[in-house]
């Protein structure tokens, strides 16, 4: 990471690619295999390749009559079986037409299936079709989703309702998936207390703490709880070293270059600190490095700020390591509900919603007011020097792209 220079901010753009690159030089590759059910959230380490076709088997995609339509002629045709989901058809006798429900396979020698609602059914019990037939409409044709040694989700897949419902299909009972990172939170201050506990003078409650423990456990992570660490050199350094079996320490406020800097003096130490300040706002002091070869990030103090840097830059961080290669959020242009005339050095992100299909900021975008987050719905990105009349385009991300 030599290069970098410090006296300047660095673009979040470049702080991202240093830590997926320190990432991608750091994958999490063991594995265990983990039953479907319990596979949410959790990354493939193979590819999931198809053991069978799907369909297994030509079925029909309509309730309604199947026949083989080179065998017809226009004329009315008997029904000569009825045909459910879940039973094995006889062959098609010639000349005849079946009764077929939806899912239910095609008997051998039919090709077609026509709806019910296009048939009508004589007093003697024969079928007759109202509407021209096409040569295999209404079928599901075998391996028309998937082919036996096809692979349907690449390993690096993040696991979701939709994967796991696709493994099912598949027959699958267990996946193989990365083990759960390990992640190591500590909070830096005196004035930190835990909820429970009474307030002393200059003191606040550790938000940091709940905000980040409850996130990692969304990504999947085994999280150990380091505490709050206390502004003391050598109980840090004692702190940091029982974390040796983690994959990241993930610390809040602390670091700079301040007399009280204790965590970013043990890092320097024993370790390495790689940057700590960036081109946006919130979340300007933003640090990377190691301890003892453990890997540490360091976020803003401020819950907003721990807020933005953890979305846009340690999740990212986390994920590459487990092997995803999509990481960053997907945002979308909307118009801009508001006006900004200042432009600004850093990029910002505003706690914003949409209302009536325009973005809306919260009132208050101080670093410290977490309530703006929990009434927002998402992120307003306004770029370096941007100024905004109100329709103006910006791009607007979702919280719940960064949150699971």
């Amino acid at each position: 990471m030599s290069g970098i220079d410090y006296s300047g901010l660095m673009p979040l753009e470049t702080a991202l690619a240093h830590l997926l690159a320190l990432a991608e030089s750091a994958p999490i590759v063991e594995a265990e295999r983990v039953a479907l059910a319990d596979a949410d959230g959790r990354v493939l380490a193979e590819p999931l390749i198809a053991g069978l076709d799907l369909p297994p088997w030509a079925n029909s995609a309509m309730d309604g009559y199947v026949l083989c339509l080179a065998d017809w002629s226009g004329e009315p045709l008997v029904v000569s079986q009825r045909i459910l989901a879940g039973t094995a058809p006889e062959a098609l006798q010639s000349g005849t037409c079946a009764r077929i429900f939806t899912g239910a396979p095609l008997p051998a020698g039919a090709d077609t299936v026509e709806m019910q609602e296009h048939v009508e059914v004589g007093e003697d019990g024969r079928v007759r079709f109202s509407e021209p037939l096409r040569l295999g409409q209404n079928v599901r044709p075998q391996g028309q989703e998937t082919r036996v040694g096809d692979s349907v989700l690449p390993a690096g897949t993040r696991l979701g309702p939709i994967e796991m419902g696709l493994a099912a299909s598949l027959g699958a009972a267990e996946l193989l998936v990365r083990r759960r990172p390990r992640v190591a939170v500590l909070s830096t201050g005196d004035e930190l207390i835990e909820p429970g506990q009474s307030l002393g003078p200059g003191q606040i409650y550790n938000s940091n703490r709940s905000l980040l423990i409850a996130w990692l456990r969304r990504l999947g992570c085994a999280v150990v709880d380091g505490g709050i660490l206390a502004d003391d050199l050598e109980l840090t350094r004692t702190a940091l070293a029982a974390l040796s079996d983690v994959d990241l320490i993930l610390s809040t406020g602390g670091v700079s270059v301040g007399e009280a800097d204790f965590l970013g003096e043990a890092l320097r130490e024993e370790g390495e600190l790689t940057f700590w300040k960036l081109a946006i706002k919130p979340g300007k002091p933003l640090t990377c490095g190691h301890f003892r070869g453990v890997p540490v990030i360091g976020l803003p103090g401020n819950p907003a700020s721990s807020l933005v840097t953890f979305g846009l830059l340690a999740r990212p961080y986390l994920l590459r390591r487990l092997g995803v290669q999509r990481v960053e959020p997907l945002g979308f242009q909307v118009p801009a509900g508001f006006a900004w005339s200042k432009p600004g050095k850093r990029r910002e992100y505003l706690r914003a919603r949409l209302e009536g299909g325009r973005v809306v900021p919260y009132p208050n975008q101080s670093s410290g007011v977490l309530r703006s987050a929990a009434w927002a719905e998402g992120l307003a990105e306004l770029l370096e020097g941007q100024t905004l009349e109100e329709g103006d385009s910006l791009r607007f991300i979702p919280l719940s792209e960064i949150l699971g």
